[in-house]
């Protein structure tokens, strides 16, 4: 199964090079996993191009899953109301609430 790195910033002007970088990975017929692992700065652009993916690759009879997700990450999709849409886990996880991430646009 391959392993996509998504990268430490998914702010605004990453989202063209995210399409990009995904691109050759839309019509993959093997399972594929996203890494977000590394994500710190995350802007509403490049999560649409996320969802669009997913949402293609499902379309397509392909399955998109995540090997890691940052608290960034999930905090995002959280706030976006986009963690189904993803296909992201639901977490349980209050260790980190205090913990600051910068979330762009997400209203």
């Amino acid at each position: 199964m391959s392993a996509v790195p998504l990268g430490d910033d998914l702010g605004i002007e990453a989202a063209a090079d995210l399409k990009q970088n995904l691109a050759p990975h839309l019509a993959q017929p093997q399972p594929l996993l996203l890494d977000a692992g590394k994500v710190q700065r995350v802007h509403t652009a490049s999560l649409q191009v996320l969802c669009t993916f997913v949402r293609d690759r499902q379309r397509a009879g392909h399955s998109t899953g995540f090997a890691d997700i940052s608290h960034a990450f999930r905090d995002a999709a959280r706030l976006l109301g986009l963690t189904v849409q993803l296909g992201l886990p639901q977490s349980n996880d209050a260790t980190n609430n205090n913990k600051e991430h910068k979330v762009e646009n997400a209203a």
